[in-house]
């Protein structure tokens, strides 16, 4: 039985100020007990310090929203995965379709930043998804399939599977309040683990935790949630709400 993930990403929301606030507001309004499901929670770089400090030894994980491949080095405003561990990260979200879009991201480098989150003891969140235009033109399979083929080609599968997380992240539906329906996801979603079932064997296959981003609040959570193949989601706006997202925990539980 694959344990559900409700991974929030605050992207670039929250300061010094506000952010410990909705921690621990979060924290209060979860009542303190471990959820049924995994939760995450991934500030952006400056609250990674205080966010752990909060967090502390309890249930809440924290993950961040990028990393660079290297270790070390003349990379000037990039985080590496020592550094995440430093701080008490134990995921961090790479290949996000805004670092795609926006910043250029190709599947290699997705890839790239995918092994060393691995090789440095960091679980890689890997985010995939197609465009409007792509999905109009009938494209979200061989879209997806490639984004997969690049990210999870020459995997280590483990006892408990591959060692990461997938989001499928439909990119028409980010921020726009546009949701894909429950049976858009899951037919993504079900391609998604038999692509990775044709890589890397059935245990991976099975083992293999998707998530569903999107626009994903408190009303439509649960429906998503329920489907075989939807392990839980990766929250963006509904996220920086503690009671929002507290609610989207409880769905998942």
């Amino acid at each position: 039985m694959r344990r559900t993930i409700v991974a929030g990403n605050w992207k670039m929301n929250m300061d010094r100020a506000s952010g410990p606030e909705l921690i621990d507001a979060i924290i209060d309004r979860l009542g303190g007990e471990v959820p049924s499901c995994e939760v995450i929670i991934c500030p952006p770089y400056i609250l990674l310090d205080v966010a752990s400090q909060r967090l502390g030894a309890g249930p809440i994980r924290l993950g961040a929203q990028d990393v660079h491949h290297e270790t070390e080095g003349a990379f000037t405003g990039a985080i590496s995965v020592p550094m995440l561990r430093s701080v008490g990260c134990t995921h961090v979200i790479v290949g996000h379709s805004e670092r795609r879009t926006i910043f250029g991201e190709i599947d290699d480098v997705v890839a790239r930043k995918t092994r060393a989150a691995i090789e440095g003891g960091l679980t890689p969140i890997v985010c995939v998804g197609e465009t409007l235009d792509e999905r109009d033109a009938g494209a979200v399979e061989s879209v997806v399939g490639r984004q997969i083929d690049v990210a999870l080609a020459g995997l280590e599968t483990r006892s408990e599977g591959l060692p990461i997380v997938v989001a499928y992240e439909p990119v028409w539906a980010i921020g726009t309040g546009r949701t894909a329906t429950p049976e858009q996801a899951q037919e993504v979603h079900a391609f998604i683990r038999a692509r990775v079932l044709a890589m890397h064997g059935t245990s991976a296959a099975e083992h293999l935790r998707i998530l569903y981003g999107g626009s994903v609040n408190a009303a439509n959570a649960a429906d998503l949630f329920s489907r075989p193949d939807i392990d839980g989601g990766l929250i963006g706006g509904a996220s920086l709400k503690a009671e929002g997202f507290a609610a989207i925990v409880e769905a998942a539980g």
